[in-house]
């Protein structure tokens, strides 16, 4: 069981509201969001309702503003709960849509997709076991997407504009 409080205002001031599991939309429950405070649980926060927008993996621990957690503003509109996973991780990924192309399989995280596999475009993958994290560009930098257990066609299915992967992190416990 995790545990997330959303604040207002910087530094966990204002009105705040805590939450123990996935919500599509917080909307009536905050107007902005300018701190975070994470209790247990690794959690992905998303700038918009349902899941959309930026994404934001926030692991235990306070965030008085949001740049601490990378937050391009203080909107926040849906969080998501990872479940913790204790067993291996793997995933396939593909260089075409539809799973076509070179296909790579991973295990273990992956901190320059360019410097590993020579190129930094995914299409498509498939989620076999754990969750992970794209991260926009190589060492875990830039834009973020929750990748769960399953299969994502195209890019946008997971939420992006782009194929570009720069790096890849397994969520472990």
């Amino acid at each position: 069981m995790g545990k997330i409080i959303f604040y207002e205002d910087r530094n966990f001031q204002g009105r705040s509201y805590e939450c123990s599991s996935e919500c599509s939309d917080l909307h009536s429950h905050f107007n902005r969001c300018n701190s975070i405070r994470v209790d247990s649980g690794d959690w992905m926060v998303y700038e918009r309702p349902n899941y959309m927008g930026y994404q934001y993996f926030l692991r235990r621990g306070d965030y008085p503003d949001y740049q601490r957690w990378m937050g391009f503003n203080d909107c926040v509109r849906s969080c998501r709960m990872i479940p913790a996973h204790q067993g291996s991780h793997r995933m396939m990924i593909y260089e075409r849509p539809e799973f076509g192309g070179q296909m790579m399989e991973l295990t273990d995280d992956c901190p320059s997709l360019y410097e590993r596999f020579h190129y930094n475009d995914i299409y498509s993958c498939n989620v076999t076991d754990g969750h992970w994290i794209f991260y926009e560009h190589p060492h875990y930098r830039g834009r973020q997407y929750l990748m769960r257990p399953g299969e994502y066609r195209r890019f946008n299915e997971w939420g992006s504009m782009s194929p570009r992967v720069g790096s890849i992190r397994r969520v472990t416990m």
